[in-house]
């Protein structure tokens, strides 16, 4: 059931992005936006549809979030790729953008897809304007200093710090990096039906701590080919990791624990909630 919705999911964004990106001029800026949408898991967007389903929402609402967040989430990508950032050639599996094109292209197109996905969020299709301004504010605030950014911030000072983050401080990072995106997409559902989010952001919290730390295990572990970027890049810089602090097995472990605390918070819903349950499990058993 997951992996199918998820590759559903996948298509429905992706007809979204053609349509909206297909509007606007064909010039290098936008052709590099729509590369940079292109492909990936969308496990964001995902999250943002099948949590609108759980709720009783219509796909025709819900579709514009989630590819809002897809676009966000892409723009993340581009500049974390650029050399003054994690310095990357590949992003799945292809040229990342800045090699494709140039730095000032990237910059750009990152800059281009951010502002797209706040577009996309307030679209009139989305809701009444209080939705709208709550999917918005919180998208703000999830990708901004009091989450993402913050979260890439403290990542580039643990490069240079004297000494290695512990592992509430890693914790702390990742809620920003990675779980505060996948907090904002998990409850778009709820936001969207005017419903209570808490069993949703409980759920999301485990979710993105799980799946940050399937990340290290993967940098690892992992196959680059299958991921489709370089690995082992944490290690080669001394940076402390899940894996670096547990270790494998005791990370491992940690993962599941999480998984089952995320599949727990969503028992209220019954079985209704059952493909978001698997979609936490996936995330502990991918291999991208």
């Amino acid at each position: 059931m997951f992996s199918g919705r998820l590759v559903q999911d996948a298509a429905l964004i992706q007809a979204q992005f053609d349509l909206v990106l297909g509007a606007l001029d064909d010039v290098d800026v936008t052709r590099a936006m729509a590369y940079a949408t292109q492909g990936g898991k969308r496990l964001r967007g995902f999250l943002v549809l099948e949590s609108a389903r759980l709720h009783g929402m219509d796909e025709t609402c819900a579709i514009w979030p989630a590819t809002g967040i897809e676009a966000l989430h892409a723009y993340s990508l581009v500049h974390d790729d650029l050399p003054c950032m994690d310095d990357d050639d590949l992003r799945r599996g292809r040229p990342t953008v800045h090699k494709q094109w140039n730095d000032g292209i990237a910059v750009l197109a990152g800059d281009a897809l951010q502002s797209l996905a706040f577009e996309l969020c307030t679209r009139p299709e989305v809701g009444s304007a209080g939705v709208r301004a709550e999917l918005a504010l919180t998208l703000a605030r999830a990708s901004g200093a009091q989450g993402m950014v913050l979260g890439q911030a403290l990542d580039i000072a643990a490069e240079t710090a004297e000494q290695p983050l512990t592992l509430p401080e890693i914790t702390h990072l990742q809620a920003g990096k990675t779980g505060a995106l996948i907090e904002w997409s998990a409850c778009a559902g709820a936001v969207l039906s005017e419903a209570d989010p808490t069993p949703l952001r409980q759920y999301a919290r485990a979710l993105g701590l799980a799946f940050q730390i399937a990340d290290d295990i993967l940098d690892v572990e992992g196959d680059s080919e299958k991921a489709g970027k370089r690995l082992q890049k944490d290690a080669q810089a001394g940076k402390a990791t899940f894996v670096s602090l547990l270790g494998l097995d005791a990370a491992k472990a940690r993962a599941a624990e999480l998984v089952e605390q995320a599949c727990a918070a969503l028992d209220a819903y019954g079985p209704r909630a059952e493909t978001l349950k698997d979609a936490a499990r996936f995330v502990i058993a991918r291999e991208s």
